[in-house]
């Protein structure tokens, strides 16, 4: 399987990183990546995974954080890891999302994912 990801160099511009499944068939990387760009997607703007996104614009307009979506996509992604908690950040001024999860071979994976 394989996705891409993309990350930022120091001066903020991006670049598109291939992740794959590792040689022992482990997919935790990539669908740690799916969740990260599913949590950035907006909601509807993918043609085929029309269910997948946050309404983060809707979010910011109201003031209202997108935690209903958020809990959605932790629950999609949840069957691929031993456990998966995606929590708000508080205090944050735009809505932003701490993601833990620990893989089935026990590995411990965290990131925070600004939407």
């Amino acid at each position: 399987m394989r996705v891409y990801g993309r990350t930022y160099n120091e001066l903020g511009q991006p670049t598109w990183q291939v992740v794959q499944t590792a040689s022992n068939g482990d997919n935790s990387m990539v669908y740690l990546t799916a969740l990260a760009q599913d949590l950035k997607l907006n909601l509807g703007e993918s043609p085929i995974y029309a269910q997948n996104g946050i309404p983060a614009q809707q979010s910011v307009v109201t003031q209202v954080y997108p935690d209903y979506y958020a809990m959605l996509a932790q629950a999609q992604y949840a069957q691929y890891f031993a456990s998966l908690a995606i929590l708000r950040v508080s205090g944050s001024n735009s809505p932003a999302y701490n993601v833990q999860a620990v893989t089935k071979q026990g590995a411990i994976l965290g990131t925070t994912i600004a939407i």
